[in-house]
C-alpha cells in the first residue's frame, strides 16, 4: 500500500484483521455521507468568485489568495466537481485534435460515424487511463508501482500525428490502402488499425524504459536531444492547422491534384457542403480569427477559469459565428446516436514495418517528456522532488504510460501522453488534489459517452478547428523551445549539434517528399520493400531526422570550453578601464617571454 492512500481519519486498529477493515470501509461511509450532507462537506467556504472574476481594466485587482490542497487534502465535493470540470475543459482541444485529424481527409479518410466514434473513444479512454495515472499502488512483493499518485492526466499524444499522416500517404501509394479508379483515397480502416497495432508493440519500448533510472534515462536524452525534437513536432503541426485554417486539409487544398475531381473539390470541403468556398477565401480567414482572437482576449481579460480554457472558449465562440453563417451541417449530428462505449467500432489489427522505427522514437520522446512533465506536477503540487518516493512516482508513471500505450491500442486508440497544460492550472487554482482529478476523469468520460457531443465536434467546420489547433500546435513547438533554453547551455558545441540536427529535421518537414526518388527497386521483393519504405518514412520525418542526429552528434563530440567571446562584455571592460591602465596591461603583456 502507497504511503498516499491513507484514510482520512484515523481509526484505532484492532486486533482482528477483519474488523480493522471493516472499521475503516465504516469511517469511509462515514466521511462520504457527512461531505454530501453538510455545508463544509458540500461547499465549504471557498470563494467561488475567485474563479470567475474578470481581469478588466476598471475593476479593482483581488488580493484573494486561495487556500491550497495537497494531493490528499479533503475539499468540498461541489469545488471538487468544479475545478475537475475545468481540467476536463483544458484538456478537451487537445483530446479531440489528434483523432480528428488521423481519420480525416488528412489522414484515413474514415466514414463520418468511424470519426464520430473514435472523438467519443478518445475521450472514453483519456478518463479511463488518467484515473489509472492519478491513482497509485504497489505491484505485490516488488519495488515497482504503477501510477504517479498525483494529479497527472493523459490524453492522446500529438506527436503521432506527423507519423501516422506520413504513413498513410505511403499506404496509399504502395496500395495497402485503396484508391478509386481517378486515384482519390477510400475510407482504410485496416491502415488505422496497422497504426494501433504497430503502436500496441512499440509500446514495450516505454515499458522497459521504466525500469531505467530517471538520471540515466536524462542522460541518454538531454534537453538538447528531446527540445528540437518537440519542436520540430510541433513545426509540422502548424502546417496541418493552417490549411484547415483556410479551408480544409484534404484534397480542396489542391484540387487540381485530384484529376477528375477536380470540380468536386473545387470548394472546401467539397461542392455539396453548406456554405462552401474555394480554398484560402476570406470567409475562411476570418472565421479561424474569431476562434484565434478569442482565445488571446480570454487570456487578457477572462477569468482564472476562462484563461485555463481558453482554447475552448476560442472553439465555442468560432463554432457560434459559423452556426449563425450557416457553415455547420448538421446531418451527421441527427444521424450520430445517442450514446456510444468503446468497440462500437473496431478495426483489424496489424504491424505495418515502415513504422515500427518512427512509433518506437514517439515512445522515447514520450518518456523523455514524462520525467520533466512528472517533476512539474511535483513541485506545483508541493511535494518532494528527490528521493525514494518521488523516483517511484517517475518509475510508475513511464511504466503506467508504456501499459496505457497498449491498453489504448486495444481500445482502438493511439498513443497516449501526459497533457503539461493542467500543470498550468493546478498553479492557477492552487489545487493539486487527486478528487479533482478524478472528477475530471468522470466528466471526460461521461462527454465522450454522449455520442451527439462528438458529432458535433466533428461538424466543426475546419476553418474554426484550424484556428484553435494552429495555436494549439504552436504551443508544442514553444515547449520544445523551452526544453531547449532550460536544459542547454548555448555554447559551440549546443550550437553546432542544434544546426546540424535542425538542419536535417527543418528540410525534412518543409520538403516532406524529398527522399521519395532515392531507392527505385520495383521488384517482388516483399521484406526488401518493406525496408526501403521504413527508411523513406524515417528520413521524411523531421523530428525523427532532428532527434537521431543531435543524439548521435551528442554522443560522440567532446565537451568543450565555450571559446566565443561576448562582445558585450569587452566593450563594457573596455569602458570601465581607466586611462592608461590598458597601455599599461598592454606593456605587461609584451613583456612576458614567449615560452
Amino acid at each position: 500500500m502507497d504511503e498516499d492512500h491513507g484514510p482520512d481519519t484515523i481509526v484505532v486498529q484492532n486486533a482482528s484483521h477483519s474488523n480493522g477493515f471493516v472499521s475503516r470501509v465504516e469511517a469511509r461511509l462515514r466521511s462520504v455521507i457527512r461531505a454530501f450532507t453538510t455545508h463544509n462537506g458540500l461547499i465549504g467556504d471557498y470563494d467561488y468568485a475567485f474563479l470567475f472574476r474578470p481581469t478588466l481594466p476598471f475593476m479593482t485587482k483581488s488580493n484573494y489568495r486561495s487556500p491550497f490542497f495537497g494531493i490528499n487534502d479533503k475539499m468540498p465535493v461541489f469545488l471538487g466537481l468544479l475545478l475537475g470540470l475545468q481540467h476536463a475543459l483544458a484538456m478537451l482541444a487537445g483530446v479531440i485534435a489528434p483523432p480528428l485529424i488521423l481519420s480525416g481527409s488528412g489522414g484515413a479518410n474514415l466514414e463520418p460515424a468511424q470519426q464520430q466514434y473514435l472523438v467519443s473513444t478518445a475521450l472514453i479512454v483519456s478518463g479511463i487511463l488518467s484515473s489509472v495515472q492519478i491513482n497509485r499502488f504497489q505491484i505485490p512483493k516488488t519495488s515497482y508501482f504503477i501510477g504517479t499518485g498525483v494529479l497527472s492526466v493523459v490524453g492522446i499524444s500529438f506527436s503521432i500525428i506527423p507519423i501516422g499522416q506520413g504513413a498513410f500517404k505511403q499506404m496509399y501509394t504502395n496500395g495497402f490502402c485503396p484508391s478509386d479508379e481517378r486515384g482519390n483515397p477510400l475510407p482504410c480502416p485496416n491502415g488505422y488499425g496497422a497504426l494501433i497495432g504497430t503502436s500496441s508493440v512499440c509500446a514495450l519500448v516505454e515499458i522497459l524504459i521504466s525500469f531505467l533510472p530517471p538520471k540515466v534515462l536524462l542522460r541518454m536524452f538531454p534537453p538538447i536531444v528531446t527540445g528540437p525534437t518537440v519542436m520540430l513536432i510541433g513545426v509540422h503541426l502548424i502546417e496541418s492547422g493552417f490549411k484547415d485554417w483556410m479551408g480544409g486539409s484534404g484534397p480542396c487544398s489542391n484540387p487540381a491534384a485530384t484529376g477528375a475531381q477536380a470540380s468536386f473539390f473545387a470548394l472546401c470541403p467539397n461542392i455539396n457542403a453548406p456554405h462552401a468556398l474555394s480554398w484560402g477565401s476570406p470567409e475562411y480567414l476570418g472565421l479561424g480569427f474569431s476562434a484565434f482572437i478569442t482565445i488571446i482576449l480570454c487570456e487578457r481579460f477572462g477569468s482564472p477559469i476562462m484563461k485555463s480554457t481558453s482554447v475552448v472558449w476560442g472553439l465555442l465562440f468560432g463554432c457560434i459565428i459559423a452556426a449563425a453563417c450557416g457553415y455547420f451541417d448538421r446531418a451527421g449530428v441527427d444521424s450520430a446516436p445517442v450514446v456510444s462505449f468503446i468497440w462500437v467500432h473496431t478495426f483489424p489489427l496489424s504491424i505495418y514495418g515502415p513504422l515500427v522505427l518512427p512509433i518506437m522514437a514517439v515512445f522515447v520522446i514520450c518518456a523523455t517528456e514524462a520525467v520533466g512533465d512528472i517533476t512539474a506536477t511535483c513541485d506545483v503540487s508541493h511535494i518532494e522532488l528527490e528521493g525514494r518516493i518521488y523516483e517511484s512516482r517517475i518509475q510508475g508513471g513511464l511504466l503506467t504510460d508504456g501499459l496505457n500505450g497498449i491498453v489504448a491500442a486495444m481500445m482502438t486508440m493511439t498513443p497516449m501522453s501526459r497533457f503539461a497544460q493542467n500543470n498550468g492550472v493546478i498553479a492557477l487554482t492552487r489545487c493539486a488534489n487527486r478528487k479533482a482529478g478524478f472528477a475530471c476523469c468522470f466528466f471526460l468520460i461521461v462527454m465522450g459517452i454522449f455520442a451527439k457531443f462528438a458529432a458535433a465536434l466533428v461538424a466543426i467546420p475546419s476553418a474554426v478547428l484550424g484556428g484553435m489547433t494552429t495555436f494549439l500546435f504552436t504551443a508544442v513547438a514553444v515547449s520544445g523551445m523551452a526544453i531547449i533554453n532550460r536544459g542547454a547551455s548555448f555554447n559551440r558545441r549546443a550550437r553546432f549539434i542544434l544546426t546540424a540536427g535542425l538542419a536535417l529535421g527543418y528540410g525534412a518537414t518543409l520538403v516532406p517528399t524529398y527522399f521519395d526518388h532515392v531507392f527505385s527497386y520495383s521488384g517482388d521483393n516483399h521484406a526488401l520493400k518493406g525496408l526501403l519504405d521504413a527508411i523513406v518514412l524515417v528520413m521524411e520525418t523531421g523530428f525523427a531526422m532532428t532527434a537521431a542526429v543531435c543524439m548521435f552528434l551528442n554522443l560522440v563530440l567532446p565537451d568543450e570550453l565555450d571559446e566565443d567571446l561576448d562582445a558585450r562584455a569587452v566593450e563594457l571592460t573596455r569602458v570601465n578601464t581607466p586611462p592608461g591602465k590598458e597601455s599599461g596591461s598592454n606593456e605587461r603583456e609584451a613583456s612576458v617571454p614567449l615560452a
